[in-house]
């Protein structure tokens, strides 16, 4: 049994994520760990709330409630949206959190002990407008390198190049929209990741197998212009982890905070001590996931994350943890931290014609979502539809076309079809007689060769070409349904379609275990209606096609997958396409 760490990036807790950010992190993820579980391995998923920075202060200011309070509001509401949408973390925790605040300051010691931090008294920004320095994400220009007109003071989001706020063209307020600024003389601390280049870059070139979006992203950063930079990682803000080397005063740091790109990835840690501390655990059970020298050395640690993400969890994190543990190593320590094993990325998912739009309201967000389908819709719409080797576009046409055609007419159907025939010729139960002949065993091998491939494209985290083999996994069910059709073979040969039926309801059994990961709902459903708890692996498929017995009672289920109508895809398009209050 493999142990398999997995992280999700965190959201960032200034409202409710669409279903772009759902399909960049979380949903593959938990798509990986469901399936890692459903295979018998030891899995720990972490997630958390992104709390820290400047668009959370003015998010509070915004719904008129101190910061700290809208936070914990909003984490709860998070929370529950993603339980709702099926998420199967083991912990979901906050980066505002005492585990995360010591981590945090206890790594900045580390870095500062090992020399890769230094202190620099650097010109800023500050509104007058404002009243208040301006943090990097909260300024806004034209881009010197694209010309995109509204890059941000830390990256332009067009072509991700690395910017500094005196980069931009124009720069204006982002909060207020004011060009009256001015630079002010503050003093900061900057982790030196220059000087771990050669070493990032030979790690990076480590890892053959990671996708070729994830290395290239990473490369580009590294390389790209005067190479990687130094990056400041403390902010004049009130809100954040406050700035100490470990327990210590740092002097002249004094009312500063950690830049919340230093202190979330660390949540990654923190968020496993917040899962100890919730159920009375050891400090022992979370270092196991976490610290090499306290037996984490056979961990395999995966994360899941949206492009614009990578640079971050290619290189700042890293470096984080790299140098920690180098200077351990030579100061004599023994503390030693997981580094990530492999980066699973995605592009981006547009939005009928456009962008999904935090801002504007353009989409559909993941309450809204809730609100008009059960999580099962979306969650295969989105993961058969993942933007993998380039951006997807989610359409309500084809989304439509997906639900109707694979969960209601080839999966819904099947799973009505065979349980209604059963209950009209032999009740509710598993009918004895008959045996498999040719055409059944050429669905056994058929299905074998299926689980196979479908078992491989799990393990190589590829999530469409999963979600591919699936569905032919349900249409091959069909199939033999259609060829065999036991409604007629009843008519001559009531034992060989007692068999062909007893095929068929354990077909829903195995349909129930190996979707699961994708829709674990209906997952449930038909597990309830055919009466079993019996969730183990088809590593045999033969065996697992005969584990209903004859006499086993099952219930004919509900509709497991409603159609979409034509007026109500085109009420969704209408109401989706604008302004969310």
């Amino acid at each position: 049994m493999a142990r398999i760490l997995i992280t999700s990036a965190i959201p960032y807790i200034n409202g409710i994520k669409h279903l772009g950010n759902l399909i960049g992190s979380q949903l593959p993820a938990d798509l990986y760990a469901r399936y890692l579980r459903g295979r018998g391995n030891e899995v720990m998923f972490l997630c958390a709330t992104d709390e820290h920075g400047t668009p959370a202060e003015l998010a509070a200011a915004k719904a008129g409630k101190p910061v700290a309070e809208y936070c914990a509001d909003m984490y709860e509401v998070q929370a529950d949206i993603a339980k709702r949408f099926g998420m199967s973390f083991d912990h979901f925790g906050r980066s505002s959190s005492e585990q995360n605040k010591t981590l945090t300051q206890h790594f900045a010691g580390k870095l500062d002990d090992a020399g890769l931090i230094r202190k620099v008294s650097e010109k800023q920004v500050y509104s007058n407008a404002d009243g208040r320095f301006l943090p990097d994400r909260y300024i806004e220009g034209t881009c010197p390198n694209c010309g995109y007109e509204r890059a941000r003071g830390d990256q332009c989001e067009n072509c991700t190049k690395q910017l500094d706020p005196t980069d931009l063209i124009e720069p204006r307020s982002a909060i207020s929209g004011s060009t009256d600024l001015e630079v002010r003389e503050t003093k900061h601390l900057y982790l030196r990741q220059s000087a771990m280049k050669d070493q990032l870059d030979a790690w990076i070139d480590s890892k053959k197998d990671w996708p070729i979006l994830t290395t290239s992203i990473a490369k580009k950063w590294l390389h790209d212009g005067d190479g990687l930079q130094d990056r400041g990682i403390t902010r004049d803000l009130d809100w954040g982890v406050p700035v100490k080397k470990g327990d210590q005063v740092w002097p002249g740091m004094e009312g500063k905070v950690f830049y919340v790109w230093f202190d979330a990835p660390i949540e990654y840690i923190a968020c496993a001590k917040e899962w100890a501390d919730a159920n009375g655990r050891t400090d022992a059970d979370w270092e196991r996931w976490w610290r090499t020298d306290k037996g984490a050395d056979d961990v395999r640690y995966v994360q899941f994350m949206g492009k614009d993400n990578v640079p971050f969890h290619t290189l700042s994190f890293p470096a984080t943890i790299l140098g920690t543990n180098t200077y351990n190593e030579e100061s004599g320590s023994s503390e030693r931290w997981k580094l990530v094993d492999y980066i699973k990325s995605f592009n981006y998912l547009n939005y009928d014609g456009g962008q999904f739009s935090t801002s504007q309201g353009r989409g559909v967000f993941m309450d809204q979502a809730l609100e008009i389908l059960p999580a099962d819709y979306w969650r295969w719409w989105l993961l058969s539809h993942a933007p993998e080797s380039s951006d997807s576009e989610f359409t309500w046409e084809n989304f439509q076309q997906s639900v109707n055609k694979d969960l209601a007419d080839v999966l819904g159907n099947f799973v009505s079809r065979i349980t209604k025939f059963c209950r009209s010729k032999f009740g509710e139960v598993v009918p004895e007689g008959g045996a498999n002949g040719d055409r059944e065993q050429a669905l056994i091998d058929e299905l074998s060769k299926r689980v196979r491939a479908y078992e491989a494209h799990m393990e190589a985290m590829e999530v469409r070409k999963s979600a591919q083999e699936l569905r032919a996994i349900w249409v091959a069910g069909n199939e033999y349904l259609q060829a065999a059709a036991p409604w007629s073979t009843f008519k001559e040969d009531p034992e060989q379609a007692a068999a062909q039926v007893r095929l068929g309801l354990n077909l829903i059994r195995l349909y129930a275990v190996l979707s699961a990961p994708f829709i674990p709902e209906a997952s449930a459903k038909m597990l309830s209606a055919m009466n079993t708890l019996d969730t183990s692996w088809p590593d045999d498929v033969a065996a697992a096609l005969d584990a209903l017995p004859a006499g086993h009672a099952f219930t004919v289920p509900d509709v497991l997958f409603a159609k979409i109508t034509d007026e109500q895809r085109e009420d969704w398009q209408s109401r989706f396409a604008g302004q969310r209050d």
